[in-house]
């Protein structure tokens, strides 16, 4: 009898003894209220079978958000997803507010990101994605701190455009690469339309500097072998000709 009573008591004992890591906290229900605060980390005792224990992670939890379909503020169709990173925060919050946490943070992550990517045109989803992840951020924080989670960050994976539009807009990039090409060459063409006309002038000042030009393209087509060079003469031969 003294060792089944000592046997129980052992038993009961080990039930009492709980043991939660450092990275975890302990909320307890006594009859069926909660203590004010969660126990942990390390070693505690409970009054089994008054009291029960409901374990949390404090860790950084990352939420894959599954690609929604959404339609921009240009009614664009597209499919975006995100990845949301948070953490529990108060852990009596997180059981006693909400009843499940990480299926609520979820769902009210899936539903602003519709929501804010829909207010949004497309080149801005495109372009500006960091204001976008800031205003994500802040509004799914904003809802999920009752619960005691806190969203630290909330970041757009991909945006999958349908074929028509990737088409589109690749026609728009090309269309503007050709732009810029065509204004670069008349930008090009001004400055040496402006440069001849400077040399224009220099070499209208001074008739010297006409002939040396003329003796060195002379130079540049003779170092040319294999080819015939017809050289022009200057119309003062000509002048002198006819007075002849």
């Amino acid at each position: 009898m003294v060792y089944t009573v000592l046997l129980v008591g052992i038993f009961y004992i080990i039930s009492c003894i709980k043991i939660v890591n450092e990275y975890e906290r302990a909320v307890i229900f006594r009859l069926g209220r909660v203590l004010k605060n969660p126990k942990g980390p390390g070693i505690f005792f409970i009054l089994w079978p008054l009291d029960r224990m409901i374990k949390l992670s404090l860790r950084t939890i990352t939420l894959d958000v599954p690609p929604q379909d959404i339609i921009t503020k240009d009614n664009v169709s597209v499919k975006v997803n995100a990845v949301v990173y948070y953490r529990v925060m108060d852990p009596i919050k997180a059981v006693v507010s909400v009843e499940d946490y990480n299926f609520a943070t979820s769902q009210i992550s899936q539903t602003t990101l519709r929501s804010v990517i829909g207010q949004v045109e497309l080149d801005e989803l495109l372009s500006n994605r960091e204001k976008i992840n800031s205003s994500l951020q802040e509004i799914i924080d904003k809802q999920t701190d009752p619960w005691g989670i806190k969203v630290s960050l909330v970041e757009i994976k991909h945006v999958d455009l349908p074929q028509e539009m990737q088409r589109a807009m690749a026609r728009q990039a090309e269309a503007e690469r050709e732009r810029r090409a065509k204004v670069i060459s008349a930008e090009g063409e001004a400055q040496a339309a402006a440069k001849l006309r400077e040399a224009a002038e220099v070499i209208s000042g001074h008739p010297v500097a006409l002939q040396m030009r003329y003796l060195q393209t002379l130079i540049d087509m003779s170092s040319e072998k294999a080819s015939t060079v017809i050289i022009p003469l200057p119309l003062e031969f000509l002048k002198a000709f006819g007075k002849e």
